[in-house]
């Protein structure tokens, strides 16, 4: 189905190890940043807004490029509605319920998915050691969502609905990711970002206009730049990087690097919340950490 992607890509470039690093900042500092923005902004408007900044940035791109056939438009809908219209929606009001440090840690699932899924559809190789490193970045993650210190520890702060609905859109926008490079090689990176974007934005749109006419919305400076950082930042630069980088090296390269997203954003979340780290908390980054060297150090036999 996507000859160019059936084999695992080359063995990356310091440009590409570079890309990576910078995606994993760009990314590790929106859940923080989400947080701050619900601060004064109900979960579906900042979603909404998010968008709504991005979707002509990402059409720019489009301009001149390949035009997406009508027979694409039903696949391409669904995958807007699966990233964003759930995975987008579930990751907002996730954070609205977890800390932004369990969160972010959280979060760090959606690389894992994307090594997963990238092996069932793209067949790109995983060995056992970077399965093991898998594993043990999952059991970090499990450890950091449900370790407990005091009141004020970044784990009290979460709820059981909040760490599930974060986990759910990890898992869906994994497959999003994965899904989009698929529909990338036939019709573009660019055309089918821009397209699914705008469709996900469709589908949340009327219950972001139903939550603003129940809800009072504040636009303060903290919102608006919080979800101008979302949408620019995150949104387009980030999506594009990342769809880039599954095309040009290895899943499992790409994806293991995301794993400095949880330190990342919890060390922000540290100075911008004041988030407590207890010592299960640090368990669980220190597997992540170590999850993250197993997948990036270890090659399986003959695997390009």
């Amino acid at each position: 189905m996507a000859p160019t992607t059936a084999t695992s890509p080359p063995d990356p470039s310091l440009r590409s190890l570079a890309a990576a690093l910078l995606l994993a900042v760009m990314w590790g500092l929106s859940i923080p940043i989400t947080k701050l923005g619900l601060l004064t902004l109900p979960p579906l408007t900042l979603t909404a807004l998010r968008f709504l900044i991005a979707i002509p940035l990402m059409f720019i791109f489009v301009a001149g490029k390949q035009r997406l056939p009508r027979r694409a438009l039903l696949r391409v809908a669904a995958l807007g509605i699966l990233g964003i219209g759930i995975g987008q929606v579930a990751q907002t009001f996730g954070v609205a319920g977890t800390s932004a440090s369990v969160g972010t840690t959280i979060s760090a699932a959606i690389p894992a998915f994307v090594v997963v899924f990238a092996a069932l559809r793209l067949k790109q190789p995983v060995s056992r050691l970077q399965a093991l490193g898998i594993l043990a970045a999952f059991i970090g993650i499990a450890l950091v969502a449900s370790g407990r210190g005091d009141a004020a520890s970044a784990a009290s702060q979460t709820t059981l609905t909040g760490a599930g609905l974060v986990l759910l859109s990890a898992l869906t926008i994994a497959f999003y990711y994965v899904w989009s490079v698929e529909l990338s090689d036939q019709y573009g990176t660019a055309t089918v970002a821009a397209w699914s974007t705008l469709f996900g934005f469709i589908a949340v749109l009327p219950w972001a206009i139903w939550e603003m006419s129940h809800t009072p919305v504040q636009l303060t400076p903290t919102g608006i730049g919080a979800a101008l950082y979302l949408g620019v930042m995150v949104t387009v630069a980030g999506l594009f990087l990342w769809l880039h980088l599954l095309r040009t090296v290895p899943a499992r390269i790409a994806a293991s690097i995301q794993y400095l997203q949880p330190i990342i954003g919890v060390a922000t979340a540290a100075v911008m919340f004041g988030d407590e780290l207890g010592p299960l908390f640090i368990a669980g980054v220190l597997l992540v950490l170590a999850g993250l060297t197993l997948t990036v150090t270890t090659r399986r036999k003959g695997a390009s």
